[in-house]
């Protein structure tokens, strides 16, 4: 067998004018930047290869100069087909400028789309993408005038629309491993992810193509094991070892043993984040946790729910996950993004989207740049500027609940918190909540018609998804509803039932976040009277938000009036509770069968009207079920009864 062992240059002048190249890279993470380094070289020297599509699924690069914006150079990409750009600057600056045919899909699809190559199939079939930007008739993911060609078409099958994204056929694949003997074997054992190297390397050699690998070091043949080899030595055709600095495990670390797995790192008390908009943010968008979940955390504004949820002894509840296939643990942040430490596993990238695109995910906490009156969502294009999608589409399409976040506005907005209260500063500039936005990334009306739970959250305003598009329903303290929040919006929301935001939220210490959703106070929340006459359960300030909350209610209440022999007045403080529209249904009908079985009479008292005139609605049917304003109202009506 021959030695497959080559210099950079030489691997470079094995690409061809006009092929198809695809590269493995999640931002600084398995880049192969000597490869890239290598190709730009010799189009520098040569003019050689030109016109090269360049096909890649996740965002490769650090915002400046390093992965993929070696390639920009005038002539030597003529097509680029990518899930997220916003790395690429001098690649995307070609794209918005016309002098390349620029297409973005979703992140998660190209990632799929290799392992279907690789399988020779006709391409990838999938729902992600309808009635987005990426949808046909919204565009088909076209960035730029010039690119004519359709990359996407819409499909019926059985009834059911969805998307077909043709294979594309690959000619070289420049991925990177860190080990290879001479025969071609690749084992990861220092890289912090293996996201879609071995799929890629199918699908080009079953495209017919060539797999070039850069790697960190060589050994002999038949020296590694073969169960840590992920690239086998069949499907490479030849191995570049990497120029020193070339090869770093993320664009911001150079190597920790703890993005390997190889150890786990002891627990450490994280530092507090200071209370800002960012925490504000956070703190808010944490209460929508779910514990025992499966939580996806977006990059930028979403990571604050990581902290909080630390700082409020929560982690250990949740499984946090990241797309590239990350599992379990503590993910990273900024130029480290996509690694984490402290794992339970990771996983190829396009089988962390199996996961997410079939609802694995219990909720996804993103960004959000503009949203519209409908509750439709941009992060992905702002006129010249392409951020991409990146797996944006994929996760907030399927996750079972999303919740956006960002500050109400942008670009030189200045406020504090005193005083447990929302300072407004200095306004931002640009508004976030505008009447068309530039590029659609997520769709509302589609979100709300297939009934999933949006929330839209910033530091002064709370907002759902309804069926008629976005209802504010909660407003910070300190903050003047028609000042602060709909003098800056370019449409009206819904405006039914509008509620202070909870007042820990605004305060330094810790919320005991932990003790409302692990319901580790329903004892004394739910008790029986001295007399055993009269339940009393506390529900103030509750948030009831899934089957699991319901659950835990229920089950306090069977085991304290199971082994009575007679039933009971139940007195309920519904006083600042939320039932959120998704399990309001299930919980009446659960609460309706404890009336049956344990309740003489039931009486329920609240200071808010509307949620009153809910209660009325939902709990009308029962003949003993009594509504009052304040607990004294209930109490002189049982003194009386």
């Amino acid at each position: 067998m021959p030695n497959k062992i080559v210099s950079a240059d030489a691997a470079a002048a094995l690409i061809e004018d006009g092929y198809t190249v695809t590269t493995s890279g999640f931002v600084g993470i398995g880049v192969p930047e000597t490869l890239l380094k290598a190709v730009a070289r010799r189009f520098e020297s040569t003019n050689s290869p030109r016109h090269l599509t360049l096909f890649f699924s996740a965002g490769q690069g650090d915002g400046r100069d390093r992965e993929l914006n070696h390639l920009s150079a005038d002539g030597l990409l003529s097509r680029v087909i990518g899930g997220h750009w916003g790395l690429i600057p001098k690649v995307g600056k070609l794209a918005a400028e016309g002098r390349i045919e620029a297409y973005n899909l979703p992140q998660g699809v190209i990632s799929q789309m290799f392992r279907d190559i690789a399988a020779g199939k006709p391409g990838t079939l999938s729902r992600v993408g309808l009635e987005t930007f990426v949808d046909p008739r919204k565009g088909g993911g076209k960035l730029n005038d010039i690119t004519i060609g359709d990359v996407v078409r819409l499909m019926e099958i059985d009834g059911e629309e969805c998307l077909f994204y043709p294979a594309i056929p690959i000619d070289v694949a420049l991925l990177r491993g860190t080990t290879a003997d001479t025969a071609g074997n690749v084992t990861m054992e220092n890289e912090a992810l293996t996201i879609d190297n071995l799929a890629q390397a199918m699908a080009a050699k079953n495209s017919g193509g060539m797999v070039i690998v850069q790697v960190e070091q060589v050994v002999a043949r038949g020296a590694l094991n073969p169960r840590d080899v992920e690239i086998p030595g069949a499907l490479v055709d030849a191995v570049v070892l990497a120029e020193p600095g070339d090869h770093m495990q993320t664009f911001r670390t150079p190597f920790s043993p703890a993005f390997t797995g190889r150890y786990r790192m002891p627990a450490e008390a994280a530092e507090a984040m200071p209370l800002d908009v960012r925490k504000v943010i956070a703190r808010r968008a944490a209460f929508e946790l779910p514990v025992n979940g499966i939580v996806n955390l977006g990059i930028g504004m979403p990571e604050g729910v990581a902290a909080v949820a630390a700082e409020e002894r929560l982690l250990e509840h949740l499984t946090l996950t990241a797309e590239p296939g990350v599992i379990g643990g503590q993910p990273a942040s900024g130029l480290d993004f996509g690694a984490a430490v402290n794992t339970d596993a990771v996983i190829a990238q396009n089988q962390q989207f199996d996961f997410y695109d079939g609802g694995g995910l219990d909720i996804a906490i993103l960004g959000m740049a503009e949203v519209d009156a409908r509750g439709s969502v941009n992060v992905s294009k702002f006129g010249p500027r392409l951020a991409g999608a990146g797996g944006f589409i994929n996760i907030s399409q399927n996750a079972r609940k999303v919740v956006f976040t960002g500050s109400f506005t942008s670009v030189a907005l200045d406020l504090s918190v005193e005083n447990g209260a929302l300072s407004i500063r200095s306004e931002g500039k640009v508004g976030k909540f505008v009447e068309q936005i530039q590029h659609e990334t997520f769709s509302g009306p589609r979100s709300a018609r297939l009934g999933q739970p949006v929330l839209f959250v910033t530091e002064r305003a709370v907002f759902r998804l309804g069926e008629s598009g976005l209802d504010l329903i909660e407003v910070a303290p300190g903050v003047d509803l028609e000042r602060d929040i709909l003098g800056h919006m370019e449409f009206v929301p819904g405006l039914e039932n509008v509620i202070e935001m909870d007042g820990r939220i605004f305060r330094d210490e810790p919320m005991a976040l932990d003790v409302d959703l692990l319901a580790l106070d329903l004892d004394a929340r739910i008790a029986l009277a001295a007399d055993r006459q009269q339940l009393f359960i506390n529900l103030e300030k509750l948030r009831i938000r899934n089957a699991a909350d319901v659950a835990r209610i229920i089950a306090r209440v069977e085991a304290i009036c199971g082994p009575l022999d007679h039933k009971v007045d139940a007195i309920v403080n519904y006083d600042g509770t939320t039932i959120y529209p998704e399990i309001e249904e299930d919980y009446v009908s659960a609460v309706q069968r404890l009336e049956d079985t344990f309740y003489r009479s039931t009486t329920r008292y609240s200071g808010s009207a509307f949620l009153r005139m809910k209660l009325g609605k939902s709990f009308g049917r029962s003949k003993n079920a009594h509504i009052f304003e304040s607990a004294e109202d209930a109490r002189r009506f049982l003194d009386q009864a």
